[in-house]
């Protein structure tokens, strides 16, 4: 990876957007900086405002690992299309969701009765619907959180899709689609043949890793060194910088 904020970086931007992209962004991490309470997440003033401007020049998403309705009231504006739980919730297609949601619900009768236990560890089980996450954040002992879930979930499952994260493990349907399917979806969807994505997780990898080659694949925070994005941001604090740029760029008329 290379850093997106140096001459190279910019010039790599300024050269995409001249093809009119899709502008896509991960939610926690990306716009919002995690936190240890996930229902304080919300996007900064300032950067709604660049994003809405963006998005009245370019399509705009949001993909995030959150439910839908969960992401939509945390933005502080309203881009052109929105997708919650890792994928596998789009409003286009209500129907396929609550299908992925359905899949789920042998782990949510086991989870119940494994209650006690996780809650013991300090477990937060959230279920988003079509995909449920289980939070370890904030336990005393997150080592002994980590396993229990690991030893409950150990047990393959085809029709599951178990995946990490930070502080969390995600469990979703095997065959919903991931990030990497949404995005590119999209893409066809808005009608451009090209995209900037953002992420900083695990479950952003899929878009980073099938990318095709003229995508511009952002990594926010370099924390891994074997991520498939091709630039990365030194975290949160730098992607207003990355918007200000791309406003600056299409307001000037160079593109």
């Amino acid at each position: 990876m290379r850093h997106l904020l140096t001459h190279d970086g910019l010039a790599a931007v300024d050269a995409l957007l001249q093809r009119r992209p899709l502008l896509a962004f991960d939610f926690d991490g990306t716009l919002a900086p995690i936190v240890a309470q996930p229902d304080k997440a919300r996007v900064g003033p300032g950067i709604a405002r660049r994003l809405a401007a963006l998005a009245e020049w370019l399509p705009l998403a949001v993909v995030s690992g959150r439910a839908l309705a969960d992401v939509r009231a945390r933005l502080g504006f309203t881009p052109q299309y929105v997708v919650g739980n890792h994928g596998a919730e789009d409003a286009a297609d209500a129907r396929a969701a609550a299908a992925h949601a359905q899949r789920l619900d042998a782990l949510r009768d086991r989870l119940a009765r494994d209650a006690p236990a996780l809650g013991g560890a300090g477990v937060v089980v959230e279920d988003k619907g079509a995909s449920i996450a289980l939070h370890y954040r904030t336990a005393r002992d997150r080592a002994a959180a980590a396993a229990l879930i690991d030893g409950m979930l150990a047990a393959p499952d085809p029709a599951l899709r178990v995946f990490g994260g930070k502080m969390v493990v995600n469990v979703m349907a095997a065959d919903a689609p991931d990030k990497a399917k949404s995005v590119c979806g999209l893409v066809a969807r808005a009608g451009c043949d090209s995209a900037l994505f953002a992420g900083d997780d695990v479950n952003d990898e899929p878009v980073f890793a099938a990318a095709p080659s003229d995508w511009l694949t952002v990594r926010v925070g370099r924390d891994d060194p074997h991520s498939r994005a091709r630039w990365f941001l030194d975290g949160t604090a730098e992607v207003p910088v990355l918007l200000e740029h791309m406003l600056a760029t299409l307001q000037r008329g160079a593109v």
